[in-house]
């Protein structure tokens, strides 16, 4: 529907009657009432009706200085002054949606700016305060509800915290959730930790060894990840990134997943002394033939540098060496250096 001036009609309303009476009017060059509805037999009712269709879609107009006569006027004039304030509607109307597309599109640097920090907040947070770290890893664990999974480097763990680290496991275990744990097989020896592994396996825990591992890394249902901080200060207890994004976190189970799967069940029963364990010797060697010094060796596999090198010294010994070099090259003898772990003694 048209509306024009004062007037509500619409092209809905030219039938084939006001059509006709329309083309009469051209012919007459005025709108002759009379002859017209004499001509198509229109009543006068008719006639009127017709003269307010043509009216209203603007094919008539009143005569200069004479309001009663009807002129028509052509179609394309007649479109003009009828569609013409729609028109401008619409030029006015598609201009402000320019206008208001141009401002909100010039906020999409900021947008996309503000997306990135919250995604870099929600995805990952660094937290330095150790106790704020604690908090949240209590939280997590007690709220933990199919899987925890574990990288705990540098070979025994202090007695103190594998209290603590004893009655979280039980509670989490006690409902259902499942544990993963990867130590360092200088762990084996350690009497507060074999008593820790002996209680939480009798519950359902895994537990597995191997000689080296990545920093230490936990994981609560696949979801939450927790990465030690970066410190300067060695002397500083770090704290904690912790790594919500999806794609990380999967990244990180799967770095897991690579580490078990190379790891050696931890079964206290039937742990030998980490001085008669071809494991640990094998990859005090390895080590060694990468040059690396006591201090960088004890640091990869998690024990002290005098342990490592009361190792170093009963490897040499075994291999009937005198210098690092020559122990390589006796162990690569015996093929142990043929890149898969020795199945044999050194003795």
């Amino acid at each position: 529907m048209f509306h024009g001036e004062g007037t509500d009609s619409g092209f809905a309303e030219l039938d084939d009657v006001s059509a006709a009476a329309y083309g009469l009017a051209v012919e007459y060059g005025l709108f002759e009432r009379e002859k017209i509805a004499d001509q198509l037999s229109l009543e006068p009712a008719e006639i009127a009706r017709v003269e307010q269709v043509l009216t209203g879609v603007r094919l008539l107009q009143s005569m200069p200085g004479d309001p009663c006569q009807l002129t028509p006027v052509t179609p394309d004039v007649a479109a003009a002054s009828l569609v013409g304030p729609a028109e401008r509607q619409i030029r006015d109307l598609q201009q402000a949606v320019t206008d208001v597309r141009a401002k909100l599109m010039s906020l999409t640097p900021l947008y996309f700016e503000g997306r990135r920090l919250r995604n870099r907040l929600e995805a990952f947070d660094v937290i330095s305060d150790p106790s704020r770290v604690q908090a949240l890893l209590d939280h997590l664990g007690q709220n933990c509800k199919s899987e925890l999974l574990t990288v705990q480097p540098g070979g025994a763990r202090p007695a103190d915290r594998l209290v603590q680290a004893r009655e979280s496991a039980l509670s989490i275990l006690g409902r259902g959730v499942r544990i993963r744990t990867i130590y360092q097989h200088t762990a084996r020896n350690d009497l507060p930790t074999r008593s820790y592994v002996r209680d939480v396996t009798l519950q359902g825990a895994e537990i597995r060894t191997a000689d080296e591992v990545i920093d230490r890394l936990i994981i609560y249902d696949r979801e939450v990840a927790f990465l030690p901080e970066r410190s300067a200060c060695e002397n500083v207890l770090p704290g904690a990134a912790i790594v919500r994004e999806p794609t990380l976190v999967a990244f990180l189970c799967a770095v897991f997943e690579y580490l078990w799967d190379g790891a050696s069940p931890y079964v206290v029963e039937s742990q030998r002394s980490p001085a008669s364990s071809d494991e640990l010797k094998w990859s005090i060697i390895r080590l060694m033939t990468k040059g690396y010094k006591d201090e960088m060796v004890a640091r990869r596999l998690g024990m002290s540098v005098r342990t490592c090198r009361r190792h170093i010294a009963e490897i040499t010994e075994e291999l009937e060496a005198t210098s690092r070099f020559q122990a390589g090259y006796n162990a690569a003898r015996q093929e142990m250096l043929s890149g898969e772990m020795p199945t044999h003694s050194l003795s």
